[in-house]
């Protein structure tokens, strides 16, 4: 029988893949009263993975999903079962007094306005990366966090996940194990997002196009944006400007997260962003720190931490020294110990919800790095040497490329007050 149109594959097999937790033997789950009521915000690739491990967790209620595709948002609502309702405006679905907290896992450019009006529901988030489209948005989000009391997390997996392979490679780096740090490589694929010059193909019925566009240009529809119904392919939104900043904001902004960590700039930043010589180059930017560290845009897929005495190489699979006797030394007592999350970010956010205190990539933390990627596009996109003061979020001595801090956006969809 040939498929409704629309209906992939994976929507068939969608129900078997997510196990609730009571379906596990968690019997001893606790009642309604003491349950987290989490919605989700967003039904695609990732909203489903984050889906699944939701409904893991004995102690989470997935009462609403929140979805502008009719079909993504059916199918999320099958497989959250029973007493979850679905929405395709995300306003209605903070409205619940049953909600507790919710999952952001939206394109791009809508988390901003969704993370802020979820703050001042008084909810608490976890956001997928990065908290905010632009520099302005992303400090927003942060000021929004702290005025409402938030719990924040932002979803940069690689702090906790991976069999603690990155906060093993930050840890050697901060207890000076490869000597004086001398630069860090962020090898991630070049690909700077274009403005969308996408054409206008037949849009399946059920999706909220102008909804989906929210706070970016009107333009007519195309399936590589949203891609029709229930999917397993990465959405191509993130090649262009409107929605993304492309690599860098990507698979770049979890290694330059990483980078952050391993300089102790959670609360800072670099001080200039130079872009490649070669004005055709989508690789090779350099990230200066004030203490004289450079962050490469370039180098081997992963991360490579270099200093004066060694260098560690790391990934999601594997972690190497060079020399070897590097990691062969087990790290001391009293040397460099970082953060860990009790098991996956989402298990540290929820026991976040419950005691209140920050989680392992707190919303500054998240806003930080996302400025990071913004800079490194913002030099990319105008090939232009920036200065950037971290304490005050300012670009210094450039008036033009301050008005590049924020963009513009569509009515309704504006962004709302922190």
């Amino acid at each position: 029988m040939k498929k409704p149109p629309g209906i992939r594959r994976r929507a068939l097999l969608a129900a078997p893949l997510f196990v609730p937790a009571a379906a596990l033997g968690a019997d001893a789950r606790p009642p309604a009263s003491r349950r987290i009521g989490v919605g989700l915000i967003g039904a695609g690739k990732q909203g489903l993975l984050l889906l699944g491990r939701l409904l893991r967790e004995a102690e989470v209620q997935v009462v609403a999903v929140c979805e502008v595709d009719r079909t993504r948002r059916d199918n999320a609502k099958r497989i959250a079962g029973s007493g979850c309702v679905a929405y395709n405006d995300h306003r209605e679905l903070l409205l619940r007094k049953d909600l507790d907290a919710v999952v952001v896992a939206t394109p791009e450019h809508w988390h901003a306005i969704q993370a802020i009006d979820a703050c001042h529901a008084r909810k608490d988030v976890y956001c997928e990366t990065p908290v905010g489209g632009t520099i302005h948005e992303a400090r927003a989000v942060v000021e929004a966090a702290r005025k409402t009391a938030r719990v924040f997390q932002t979803g940069s997996q690689q702090r906790a996940e991976y069999e603690g392979r990155f906060r093993t490679a930050c840890e050697y780096v901060r207890s000076g194990r490869l000597g004086k740090l001398l630069a860090i490589y962020v090898g991630v694929g070049g690909g700077v997002s274009k403005w969308c010059d996408l054409p206008e193909e037949a849009m399946e019925p059920g999706l909220d196009w102008d909804r989906w566009l929210g706070p970016a240009p009107l333009r007519p529809y195309h399936p590589a944006l949203s891609p029709r119904g229930v999917h397993e392919t990465a959405p191509g939104w993130r090649l262009y400007r409107e929605y993304s900043d492309g690599a860098l904001t990507d698979a770049g902004i979890h290694h330059l997260d990483i980078a952050q960590w391993a300089l102790d700039a959670d609360r800072g930043g670099p001080v200039e962003i130079i872009p490649p010589e070669d004005p055709r180059a989508e690789r090779g930017l350099r990230y200066v720190y004030a203490n004289g560290v450079e962050v490469i845009h370039g180098g081997p897929a992963g991360i490579t931490l270099v200093g004066a005495s060694g260098s560690l190489f790391v990934d999601r699979t594997r972690l190497a020294s060079n020399p070897e006797k590097i990691l062969q030394e087990p790290l001391g007592e009293k040397e460099a110990r970082l953060g860990a999350a009790t098991g996956s970010l989402l298990r540290d956010w929820l026991d976040c919800v419950k005691s209140r205190r920050r989680p392992l990539v707190d919303v500054e933390i998240g806003a930080r790095t996302a400025t990071v990627a913004h800079l490194g596009s913002l030099a990319y996109w105008n090939r232009r040497k920036l200065r950037w003061d971290p304490q005050s979020w300012k670009l210094v001595g450039d008036e033009e490329a301050t008005a590049w801090l924020d963009r513009d956006r569509r009515e309704p969809y504006l962004l709302p007050k922190a």
